[in-house]
């Protein structure tokens, strides 16, 4: 059918983005010399109209060519079938974002999972379109987990690929510590400091002060202080091991920080 632009809904949470960059243009001088060669995808909305499940760019396109309809396939499709065919008709572009593919990934893994699917064959299928292996999928559906701010830099290049893949274990507090010390002092992340930042995270050690310890290329893992036996015993029972002295000495660097001692 040819149905009016204005009747055509943005897909749900669509993950990617339609830009008004020189490749939209492009598309809007096509459409304008010959029309929109490829009709979109859309299925009935219970609201009224339809919406897109393929298309975005070729409605946008239209809207620009001053068109005030453009050609779509309906069909009855369900949420996970839609999502499917949304993800796959998008993700072989060429100008996707890291969190674009992210985001794409994880909706398509959870579609499929709803469907039956199980186990790697699941991140297999997931990556078949775009032609990533089961581990790159699986990395790019552990970014989708980044706070937006942090997801914003991985799309920047101002944090690392990989090193974004290991922040995403942290928790959304832990994410925010991480984003407010690499924004506010300029600074780049290796993947040594983000492994780092993943492993004192899973051991529920991490604080705001080792954050910042680990972002400001300190080793605080390697620092050696030594106590004589007799001294700690003045301060921990003797059924503390050493890995609870550790953790009430990063409870206090964090009480002191806040207390402006450090």
């Amino acid at each position: 059918i040819y149905a009016p632009l204005d009747m055509l809904h943005t897909f749900k949470n669509h993950p990617f983005k339609v830009r008004d960059d020189e490749k939209m243009q492009e598309t809007t001088e096509s459409i304008l010399n010959y029309g929109v060669l490829v009709p979109g995808i859309a299925r009935p909305r219970d609201e009224g109209g339809y919406e897109l499940i393929s298309g975005h760019q070729r409605k946008r396109g239209s809207e620009k060519a001053g068109k005030k309809e453009m050609p779509v396939i309906v069909r009855n499709y369900t949420d996970d079938e839609a999502t499917i065919i949304m993800v796959d008709a998008n993700i072989q572009r060429e100008d996707i974002s890291y969190s674009e593919k992210a985001k794409a990934y994880k909706m398509k893994f959870e579609a499929m999972k709803h469907q039956g699917s199980r186990g790697s064959n699941t991140y297999k299928e997931v990556g078949e379109a775009a032609g990533d292996n089961i581990k790159m999928v699986q990395r790019y559906i552990r970014l989708a987990e980044l706070i937006p701010s942090l997801l914003d830099m991985v799309d920047e290049k101002k944090l690392g690929f990989i090193c974004g893949v290991d922040i995403s274990y942290l928790t959304e507090e832990e994410q925010t510590w991480v984003f407010n010390i690499l924004s506010r002092k300029k600074i780049n992340i290796s993947i040594v400091q983000s492994s780092k930042l993943k492993d004192y995270s899973k051991n529920g050690k991490l604080t705001e002060e080792m954050v910042r310890l680990i972002l400001m290329d300190h080793k605080p893992k390697e620092r050696k202080v030594v106590i004589k036996s007799d001294e700690i015993s003045r301060f921990f029972p003797a059924e503390y091991s050493n890995e609870d002295i550790e953790k009430v000495i990063y409870q206090l660097l964090e009480q002191w920080k806040k207390e402006g001692q450090l």
